[in-house]
């Protein structure tokens, strides 16, 4: 029994992840949008007695970019130990995708070329000659359809083959214009490393990359700065100059070899029933990436996404908060009946039993509605069609139109968001995008919004059209954070953060028909739970802290009370109050807890208040002073203010920095109470005359 490692490349969306699922039997997080990988994950499967170990690389259009997912693919593919790397192009786009095949090959020779998507080629009449195109590539070639295991036992065949040496690969290189095959010529002889290796590490010395020339020197321990290499360098330095190759073009000149390569390949292997098969594709894309259509359509989505949620959600939240109270009951029971400390019962029970049985019932029913609707959109191919549409307003923001990706990534959770940016190749615009992330409001603050939105904008209005109205307020808020995103996002380009947009390439990818029961385990297992998961995990020591603070007296007064009072007179000035301040700041483990903190507070209770019935909460908060200013104010103010503690967390793991750590906390929190400090005073003035 031998054990090999495979590594698992490819473009984004060409169905790599499925591919990697199919194999190993594990669940990753597949989508049909860009960036949905973003570090390497690995799997294992048996095949024919022997153990593959496949590593799933995030997906790149070229090894050539400084992205992070580009450069975790670049140093697998160079640095670390792999018996094959399986290079997964789509079937439908095979001219873009061979692009990769050929880069790779100047670096490995044991390659594997899986033709995938093979079901999406036969609706659009696309046919491939793989035999034709194994023998123009000089690597084994394998068409797959990656949701249908059966269609991958060729591909375990070949990967075996390869790996245990039946079959060596003979890859066709690129025949580079004279000139550049010259200098590699040239430099290649000074380079003591095999062959196709010393080829590559060629190429990126005459293209002058600083930062991959030091890892490969570190990694090979070779010296690529000697006087011979130095002297050769400078050699073929001018002769690039005279045939008007610079070190700034070089690389565009390397790549048009390339893409003629690869015309002239997909010319001789690929056959076409229909010239026009993206003809339905451009006619949708022409109403939803229109600059009179896309936005108000793509408001549209949003608005129907939150009033299924807002509707939806209520009647599970019901039902939850009565399960839970009944519950409650029966635990009490028991402590009573082993005679339990009554402070051991009430931190228990009214401290973490009744912070995380809240967070449960308020968030559960709203997520396990908003996720999978968000993963149809994602798999219908709608998201990228979003980040098109803003991707001219992030570039008026000096900013990366990826940052509308990962501005989608924040809806469900801002913490995973920060992850994304990793997708982001600019260090600088990488940051601008984990700073201002939480200006989009994640899925903890749409229970908050919603109850809010319902008391006291569309409470007066009776039936249906009461979630709408609901539905069109939050809307209005989460445009809102979107507008100070690009505004802060400007104000930080043009700053401390100075720089120029960079420019990206982003993939339309084909409309898709989503796979509901896919979808139904991914956003509900993989999303709703992993993140329940986390809320509820830093719920259960938060209900503990929240109830020392308010059974804990000083002067006579609880903790919670004194810091309310405290806040009170700060809290007025930007239309709010101290117990309003006091649930915000005590909610920092988890968002969901904020409203139960400040229903306590009113009430002078020594514990979480569950109150299921919306217009007991609203009458509630009106006698304590909560009019339709104080309503507008804490909407603005659950959008702006500090992340939560596991977004904090993402965040200073992401940056490596405490001081953006706490720039990103104090950034947020600032524009909330300089906003809600303007709606105030407007407010007030407009009531005096």
């Amino acid at each position: 029994m031998s054990s090999y490692k495979v590594a698992l490349v490819g473009n984004p969306n060409v169905g790599k992840s499925t591919i990697f699922n199919s194999l190993t039997g594990m669940k990753q997080h597949t989508g049909n949008w860009t960036g949905k990988t973003v570090g390497n994950c690995e799997g294992h499967y048996k095949f024919n007695n022997d153990n593959f170990t496949i590593v799933d690389i995030p997906g790149t259009y070229s090894l050539m970019s400084n992205s992070e997912e580009e450069e975790i693919a670049r140093n697998f593919i160079c640095f670390e130990k792999h018996d094959a790397v399986v290079i997964v192009v789509d079937a439908t786009s095979l001219e873009r995708n061979l692009n990769l095949v050929f880069q790779i090959m100047e670096i490995t020779s044991n390659i594997i070329v899986c033709v995938n998507l093979l079901d999406e080629a036969k609706k659009k009449g696309i046919t491939i000659d793989f035999k034709k195109l194994s023998v123009l590539l000089g690597v084994p070639v394998v068409g797959t359809i990656g949701k249908k295991k059966k269609t991958l036992i060729n591909l375990k065949n070949e990967i075996a083959n390869v790996c245990s040496g039946k079959i060596s690969p003979t890859p066709k290189y690129i025949k580079y214009i004279p000139i550049i095959e010259d200098s590699i010529s040239l430099l290649s002889s000074e380079i003591d490393i095999p062959f196709p290796l010393s080829r590559w590490i060629s190429l990126k010395l005459i293209c002058n990359n600083g930062s991959l020339i030091s890892s490969i020197s570190n990694r090979f321990n070779l010296n690529l700065n000697t006087t011979s290499i130095n002297s050769k360098l400078d050699e073929i330095a001018c002769l690039l100059v005279r045939n008007d190759i610079s070190a700034s073009n070089i690389e565009n000149a390397l790549l048009t070899s390339i893409l003629k390569q690869c015309e002239h390949i997909t010319k001789a292997v690929c056959t076409y029933k229909e010239i026009d098969y993206t003809k339905r594709t451009i006619k949708i894309d022409k109403i939803l990436t229109s600059k009179k259509f896309g936005i108000p359509i793509m408001l549209l989505f949003l608005c129907l996404l939150f009033w299924i949620t807002i509707v939806g959600a209520n009647y599970p939240s019901q039902l939850l908060s009565d399960f839970f109270a009944s519950i409650k009951e029966k635990i009490l029971v028991f402590f009573e009946y082993v005679h339990s400390p009554t402070w051991l019962t009430s931190i228990l029970v009214n401290g973490v039993y009744q912070t995380v049985t809240w967070v449960i019932s308020v968030m559960l029913p709203p997520m396990a509605i908003f996720f999978p609707l968000f993963t149809i959109l994602e798999d219908l191919g709608f998201l990228p069609r979003i980040a098109f549409n803003l991707d001219r307003c992030f570039k008026c923001a000096c900013t990366s139109g990826k940052q509308a990706l990962t501005m989608c990534m924040g809806f469900g959770c801002n913490a995973a968001a920060v992850v994304g940016t990793r997708i982001i190749n600019s260090p600088r615009e990488k940051l601008i995008a984990i700073l201002t992330n939480c200006f989009v409001p994640c899925n903890g603050r749409f229970p908050f919004l919603i109850t809010v939105a319902t008391i006291f904008i569309s409470g007066s209005i009776a039936g249906i059209f009461s979630g709408l109205v609901a539905a069109i307020v939050v809307m209005f808020v989460v445009l809102l954070g979107i507008l100070l995103t690009l505004l802060v996002s400007k104000i930080l380009s043009k700053t401390i953060l100075k720089g120029l947009p960079s420019s990206f390439t982003l993939e339309l990818p084909p409309y898709r028909t989503p796979q509901i029961g896919k979808i139904l385990i991914r956003s509900l297992f993989d999303r709703t739970l992993f993140v329940l998961g986390k809320a509820i995990s830093i719920a259960a020591p938060a209900g503990i802290v929240i109830w020392l603070f308010s059974n804990i007296n000083i002067g006579g007064i609880s903790i919670l009370d004194f810091i309310a009072n405290t806040l009170n007179p700060f809290a007025k000035l930007i239309g709010l109050d101290g117990y309003i301040l006091t649930g915000f700041i005590l909610g920092i483990p988890a968002n969901e807890i904020v409203l139960p903190i400040i229903l306590m507070g009113y009430l002078k209770n020594k514990e979480l208040i569950d109150i299921e019935n919306v217009a007991v909460i609203g009458n509630i908060l009106t006698a304590n002073g909560w009019n339709l200013l104080t309503a507008i104010n804490v909407m603005i103010f659950t959008l702006l203010h500090f992340p939560c503690g596991t977004t904090l967390l993402t965040i200073k793991k992401e940056t490596k920095s405490i001081k953006w750590t706490i720039v990103s906390f104090i950034l947020p929190t600032l524009c909330g109470i300089i906003v809600c400090f303007i709606t105030t005073q407007t407010y007030n003035l407009i009531n005096l005359i």
